[in-house]
């Protein structure tokens, strides 16, 4: 395809964007960032994991965005008492006929909301896997496909906090951002004060549908990324698992590096965020703005680093002062 074509393309959907977020930002008071890690799962078909202290609208966000989707929409209150079953559903025995017959659990939805997911244990966690990687679930004998599209969109308090399970990395892994969310500023707050306090709240209408979304994810796999940007993903993560190759002197602060995965949500949340500007081009600013989100949560720290206070902030932000950009 043609990058006038594409151009065009992404210029005829680019209105839609903004109307999403005019909707969102009905019940959501600044939270910029937030927002536009949403957008980049919802078009990318990426699951996102959302971590803040409570208090900081994450639930409020992510029902926003799916109130503006025309599709279900599903909240999961994750507790230490959830089972496996809860989720994806069981088999029932029904004794006036002799069989079994299964039973769907919340999962079976477009866009679930996890909500507080580090509260629950690690099987209930990972009950998530198989439907976060294949868009699958298997109960019993009987495997079901799930509908499309499929998002998870998990919120997790810091794991410092009370009552909380850290997630198995096999299931951390599978998604696609990590977004760290903050206290609002000021005027954020007064703004927040006078909506909740003494204005009645607006309403969400539905802007896109499912078909719509398949249609903003095919533009933005065509999105044109050069060679080089290529490469440059491809050298930070390759500096997450080999850090001497590349003259930085992480060595002994980096446990694990970055998986595959990470190259290929670089590459899709780079051309989202691109897409989410109004470009059909992908520049090294968006590789470097979407990148920590994409990191974070896929670059493991040794013991050494814990112990010199050393985060995965730092370390990827020695990565991106150390890897040449094109």
């Amino acid at each position: 395809m043609e990058i006038q074509e594409i151009k065009q393309r992404v210029e005829e959907k680019y209105l839609l964007v903004n109307s999403i977020k005019t909707e969102i930002g009905k019940v959501i008071v600044g939270q910029e960032k937030l927002i536009e890690g949403l957008l980049i799962g919802l078009f990318t078909k990426g699951h996102i994991l959302i971590e803040g202290v409570p208090g900081l609208a994450k639930t409020s966000a992510v029902m926003a965005l799916a109130n503006t989707v025309k599709a279900d929409f599903k909240r999961i209150q994750f507790t230490p008492d959830l089972l496996p079953a809860d989720l994806i559903g069981t088999e029932i025995y029904r004794p006036k006929v002799g069989d079994f017959v299964v039973k769907k659990g919340p999962v079976f939805h477009n866009i679930i909301l996890a909500d507080e997911i580090n509260r629950a244990p690690s099987k209930v966690q990972s009950a998530l896997l198989e439907a976060m990687q294949e868009r699958q679930v298997t109960i019993g004998a009987f495997t079901f496909k799930l509908d499309d599209p499929f998002l998870v969109m998990a919120t997790q308090n810091p794991i410092e906090q009370e009552g909380t399970y850290p997630l198995p990395e096999a299931q951390i892994d599978r998604f696609m951002l990590k977004l760290v969310i903050d206290y609002p500023n000021r005027n954020e707050e007064k703004e927040i004060m006078k909506r909740v306090g003494f204005e009645k709240p607006l309403d969400i209408k539905h802007v896109v549908n499912p078909a719509g979304i398949n249609e903003i994810v095919s533009i933005i796999k065509e999105i044109f990324m050069d060679e080089k940007l290529k490469d440059y993903i491809v050298d930070i993560v390759f500096a997450s698992r080999r850090p001497a190759d590349y003259k930085l002197d992480m060595e002994n602060y980096i446990q694990f590096g970055a998986s595959p995965r990470a190259t290929i949500f670089l590459s899709l949340a780079a051309r989202a965020y691109a897409f989410l500007h109004g470009r059909a081009y992908v520049t090294p600013q968006d590789i470097k703005t979407v990148a920590p989100n994409v990191l974070r949560h896929r670059i493991i720290l040794s013991y050494e680093a814990e112990a010199e206070d050393i985060t995965t902030e730092q370390v990827i932000a020695a990565i991106f002062d150390t890897v040449e950009v094109p």
